[in-house]
């Protein structure tokens, strides 16, 4: 192993440079992307077609093209788009390095409103041309901010076959790492105008760790009606809610998104540990988990509801046969929903409706009645097509989707749209189900409250796939199978679908939450604020929450009512890791200038519309002065934010940018930041990142040498400025530093607006 290890570093130039020449997110030279029994396995299923076997190794070989999404659900969206088009792509579709022209970024042809783009620039070409690390660093600070999210392609397609609207309860079962929710969290803030839509997304995951990734996707989108949730979703808990009239009742979910966990062989291009990883066997010790949580995802779903059930596999043992055994044991229940047209420009091949299975020896069984009895614990009789053929006609699985690779430069992926006509005909063998729950009946019924769940030990990777070698060491993947032997005196339990999910012992969470604490409508807290902020006679007091029982509020965060009603209606079922939205932090020396609470960038958007003091009007030259120097004078402002300023006392303050459209060369968007009234000067409290993103959005070019020196601002506007203009390059910190820009410790000018405690 030494001396494999001495080798290896001997050649790393070598290896180096080749990965430089392939795409982002590649850079694993030493893996040999060959696997024969892949390639056999996939040839006998059939699923590509005749003749096109050779481009879809190939392209499973190539790396994969990096994909970029805007982040739709703000009103600058456009904004973005527009500086992306006009200040990037038009360069870069002009640029040539070394005699070889650059492809420019195209947009994905099936994604609404080109707010999705893919590029195969290497990392190689980006460093030997500044043009390019400028498109670069401008991913990375608009994806710190919340405007960009980079994402994989067939990625983005469960949440759009979800059509989400506004007010739908939406379940994410398998959320991490969390770009499939966001994308949620945007559909529900479609428009920006209101700020607390009726729709909530709970967003699911079995990894403590991996939660917490969650909690920083979606807390870059500043949504209050987004709650992040730690458990098994084989056995996630039925949450209850209160109706108006004060009764209790079950809290079914509009959407389901079912990203369940995968042996992930369409992420070949990107996960390269996949191709000496990959076995037949994968599929097999994962389709029962599948089973279970596809299961439990449409026990919770409303009827009328629908469901994406998605892979990044293209195994029909994890794709067409957990569909099927779904739809089977539903008993018309659920439907399989043609979407062949939702997506216009997407190619995809429709669902097989046969398939075989083979184990890791090399045998092929076609049906279940091929398989040896001693097989039984490994093989299910759900892991095959039915064999009725009026039933497997039926069932329509040619609707659903499968991706191919070579098609459209993408992944390999597997999605099925589900909706649910009635009640799962196993629920309805409950007469009690009701009665049980609001008697808070331990119980494992399919719909009853089920207990906090275990933690299982299956981790997934990147957008659902999972290491299979460590799931088959997992207490998890043991539950499963002796589940499945233990049930096979039964054909319902034999299959591990048709009755409730298995009981799993109780366990401590290794974890302890700050608690979710709600304030009273006449907490003192709010006394100072109402009168000091005029807030509306509406503000949602009774929305508002603070993590501490004792001692100061250090920090108020704000969740819609519904997440609200949710919260408070099931703190014992669920284990809630993080929840709405920052609004107030606490200042030391703010009570002394009438309020204790500063207003927090995170939560403007949702606040503001409730605030009514304490506004100043700002134009695009007052923004650029506030968000490049630290803190400037009164007397830097335009005459109109001037007299405003002078009109206010001292503290916290809403820096508000109204659209003129008779101006269109300036943004057409609202823009409201935070910001200090001092003695003599203003400033904004806005996060690094963030300063970034408006800069350029005014026409402000921000942008590091190499060396780390901060180039001075390409804006015309700016020029003959020299003041504003040095303070850029003064303020503007270089992008090296993933750490926000401390904008809140500090005092200058006398103005008490740094401290927090």
């Amino acid at each position: 192993m030494g001396k494999r290890s001495r080798q290896r570093q001997k050649n790393q130039p070598a290896g180096r440079d080749h990965r430089d020449n392939a795409g982002w997110g590649s850079g694993y030279a030493e893996i040999v992307k060959e696997n024969k029994l892949f390639e056999h396995y996939y040839t006998e299923q059939g699923l590509v077609p005749d003749g096109e076997f050779e481009q879809f190794m190939d392209a499973m070989r190539e790396p994969l093209p990096a994909t970029i999404r805007i982040t739709g659900y703000k009103s600058h969206a456009k904004e973005i788009l527009h500086c992306l088009k006009e200040k990037y792509f038009k360069d870069i579709q002009e640029l040539e390095i070394d005699g070889q022209k650059i492809e420019a970024p195209q947009p994905l042809s099936w994604y609404p409103d080109e707010q999705a783009w893919h590029t195969n620039m290497s990392r190689k070409i980006i460093r030997k041309s500044p043009l390019l690390e400028k498109f670069h660093q401008f991913l990375v600070s608009e994806t710190e901010s919340g405007n960009i999210s980079r994402q994989e392609a067939v990625s983005m397609i469960p949440p759009l076959l979800l059509k989400i609207e506004p007010h739908h309860k939406i379940l994410d079962m398998c959320a991490a790492p969390g770009s499939k929710t966001a994308q949620l969290i945007e559909m529900l803030h479609s428009d920006m105008e209101v700020p607390f839509p009726e729709g909530f997304v709970i967003a699911n995951d079995v990894d403590n760790k991996r939660c917490y990734l969650l909690v920083h996707q979606a807390k870059r989108l500043n949504s209050p009606c987004i709650m992040v949730v730690n458990h098994d979703a084989s056995c996630i808990p039925m949450l209850q809610i209160q109706n108006p009239d004060g009764k209790k009742d079950i809290l079914f979910y509009d959407r389901v998104l079912c990203d369940v966990p995968c042996s992930g062989d369409g992420t070949l291009r990107k996960n390269i540990d996949v191709w000496k990883k990959w076995t037949t066997s994968n599929s097999l010790h994962l389709h029962g988990l599948q089973i279970r949580i596809a299961v439990r995802g449409v026990e919770q779903l409303a009827v009328g509801g629908r469901m994406v059930y998605s892979t990044c596999s293209l195994n029909p043992i994890e794709d067409e046969a957990v569909i099927a055994t779904l739809l089977e044991k539903s008993e018309g229940a659920l439907e399989l929903l043609d979407c062949s047209s939702d997506l216009p420009g997407l190619k995809w091949m429709p669902g097989v409706s046969s398939w075989k299975l083979m184990t890791k020896e090399g045998k092929w069984f076609a049906n279940w009645s091929e398989v040896p009895s001693s097989r039984h614990t490994q093989i299910r009789p759900t892991m095959f097509a039915p064999t009725d053929a009026e039933k497997l006609a039926g069932m329509h699985l040619e609707r659903c989707m499968r991706i191919l690779p070579h098609h459209q430069n993408t992944g390999g992926f597997f999605v099925a749209v589900l909706v649910k006509k009635a009640p799962m005909p196993w629920n309805k063998r409950y007469p009690k189900l009701r009665k049980e729950a609001s008697q808070g009946s331990e119980a494992q019924t399919p719909s009853s409250p089920a207990q906090p769940a275990s933690l299982p030990e299956v981790e997934e990777m990147e957008e659902g796939s999972v290491d299979v070698q460590e799931v088959q060491e997992s207490q998890e993947s043991q539950e499963v199978q002796d589940g499945a032997s233990k049930g096979s005196s039964s054909s319902d339990k034999k299959d591990g679908v048709c009755g409730p999910p298995p009981s799993k012992k109780l366990k401590t969470f290794g974890y302890k939450e700050d608690p979710f604490v709600f304030l009273s409508e006449s907490d003192p807290v709010f006394t100072t604020i109402q009168s000091f902020y005029n807030l509306s006679p509406n503000f949602p007091k009774m929305n508002v929450l603070t993590r501490t029982h004792e001692g100061k509020k250090r920090h108020l965060y704000m969740v819609s009512k519904e997440l609200r009603n949710v919260m408070l209606n099931n703190s014992e079922r669920m284990k809630v890791i993080n929840t709405g939205v920052k609004v107030w932090s606490r200042n030391s020396d703010g009570e002394e200038f009438g309020c204790a609470f500063r207003l927090a960038q995170e939560g403007i958007y949702t606040l503001q519309p409730y605030i009514h003091s304490r506004i100043i009007s700002v134009s695009v030259d007052d923004i650029k002065v506030l968000l490049t120097q630290e803190n400037p004078f009164f007397s830097k402002l335009e005459d109109d934010a001037h007299a405003q300023a002078k009109k206010i006392n001292m503290g916290s303050i809403v820096l508000k940018y109204i659209p003129n459209p008779e101006k269109p060369a300036e943004p057409q968007c609202s823009i409201q930041l935070c910001g200090w009234r001092g003695k003599t000067s203003i400033r904004a409290f806005v996060p690094r990142n963030e300063r970034y993103h408006y800069l350029r959005m005014l026409g402000v070019e921000v942008f590091r040498e190499k060396q780390g020196v901060t180039r001075k601002p390409r804006d015309e506007e700016a020029k003959g400025e020299g003041e504003g203009e040095a303070a850029v390059e003064e303020v503007v910190q270089p992008l090296e530093d993933e750490t926000e820009l401390d904008l809140e410790n500090g005092k200058e000018n006398g103005s008490a607006e740094a401290k927090t405690v």
